[in-house]
């Protein structure tokens, strides 16, 4: 059963996947304006920006002026009147500052009849970038790389990238003002706060400059930032630059969250229900460091008492704290560390992959375990301490490739249980 067992949660991984595209959300929450209604421009920024735009392109065909995205990657889309760049992530580059600039430069020629539709997805944090004044890309970068590495959560990260960015945390509709934006938000965050996706360039922030200098000291980052980055956070703290946009700024923003993990999870039931396991969703809110999250997932598959075969889902987004010099990320360290728990457990099999087909700096989604790949790989107890599940993966063959799915909900775990051991 083992290796059927594996096929399967991939089966209901994908299944998951397809259920969160574009083409079934977009066309849901995107406005019909009249024909008399002033001009439409079209702002995109994400993993799913490309085919966001597509669909949106497809629905508002001539009434459509121009428009502009910004991606982690370059799909085959044909998209019509939207430019699109390619930037970095998860740390932003030379790209994401051209996306940024053009964004606020568009922002800046809009006329009070104007109408902005804006597609945003997760990785825009990175993609769509600018340096603070005082500052260098470098030092930005490397910002980036430290909240990366410290074991911060999204919210976490986000709230300093807003504080040290003039497009994030509202900014980017403040600059649109009084020009009217409707965002429309695909989630990769837990909670789904609207303010946190993307770190929010056209939703009301409420963090402040003294939240993000607290979240630096929490991580024990001030002495490892460069200088221009903390100046610039301090001397907003001391209000000397201006806070990210509060609502009262922002009477014509409005936006829509129209998809999320839990259309994911509920997609992978169907799909499990159909294979004929019984389907437990856990949780769509899965947070956490990403060995301790394993010990609670394989926890619940070790005490579910049926009926069988069982699948577990959860999601959401686990963190790592990078000590080691490795190669992986939070799915496959999930995976890896979960993978210890079951490996005297044959009857569990433990998947655990990101939605847009990415983990981490790597060219895999994630990857499955069960206690035959132990049994016939390598100890995975030195790999998992030098944060390296990449390689243990790659030499157990069983990673999970997708490649970018134009789509970003957040991670998946798939645990599936055929029975107790006394079956």
């Amino acid at each position: 059963m083992s290796a059927a067992a594996r096929r399967d949660a991939e089966i209901i991984f994908l299944h998951a996947v397809a259920a969160v595209q574009p083409r079934h959300f977009v066309p849901l929450h995107l406005p019909s304006p009249s024909p008399g209604d002033g001009r439409i421009f079209l702002l995109a920024a994400g993993k799913a920006a490309a085919a966001m735009a597509f669909e949106a392109e497809r629905i508002l065909g001539e009434r459509l002026d121009r428009g502009f995205a910004v991606s982690s990657h370059s799909p085959d889309i044909p998209l019509q009147k939207t430019g699109l760049i390619v930037a970095g992530h998860p740390v932003p580059d030379i790209n994401s500052l051209i996306a940024g600039t053009t964004m606020l430069q568009l922002a800046a020629g809009l006329k009070p009849d104007d109408h902005v539709v804006f597609l945003l997805s997760g990785g825009a944090s990175a993609l769509l970038a600018d340096v603070p004044p005082g500052a260098s890309m470098e030092e930005l970068q490397h910002a980036f790389q430290l909240l990366l590495n410290s074991g911060a959560d999204i919210a976490e990260m986000n709230t300093v990238r807003k504080h040290l960015s003039a497009i994030k945390g509202g900014q980017l509709a403040r600059a649109i003002h009084p020009a009217s934006v409707h965002s429309i938000l695909l989630s990769d965050v837990p909670g789904n706060d609207p303010a946190v996706i993307g770190s929010g360039p056209t939703v009301a922030d409420h963090t402040t400059f003294a939240d993000a200098l607290a979240i630096i000291d929490k991580y024990q980052l001030r002495d490892r930032v460069a200088s221009g980055i903390l100046a610039h956070l301090e001397q907003g703290e001391a209000g000397l630059i201006p806070e990210t946009a509060r609502p009262a700024e922002l009477p014509n923003a409005t936006h829509v969250l129209a998809a999320s993990n839990r259309i994911a999870l509920e997609a992978a039931a169907q799909k499990a229900d159909a294979l004929g396991y019984h389907a437990h969703i856990l949780t769509d809110h899965a947070t956490g460091k990403a060995r301790d999250l394993a010990a609670e997932l394989v926890n619940a598959a070790l005490s579910y008492k049926g009926p069988f075969p069982a699948c577990l889902l959860a999601g959401g987004e686990s963190t790592v704290q990078v000590t080691g010099n490795g190669l992986g990320g939070r799915n496959q360290e999930l995976a890896l560390a979960a993978g210890l728990l079951i490996k005297n457990h044959p009857r569990i099999t433990f998947l655990s992959a990101g939605t847009d087909g990415v983990d981490g700096p790597t060219d895999a989604a994630g990857a499955v375990i069960d206690a035959e790949t132990l049994a016939q790989g390598p100890d995975p107890l030195p790999f998992l301490e030098n944060n390296d599940s990449w390689h243990y993966f790659h030499q157990t063959h069983t990673h999970i490739r997708t490649g970018p799915t134009n789509t970003n909900v957040m991670d998946l775990a798939i645990i599936l249980v055929q029975g107790t051991a006394n079956d």
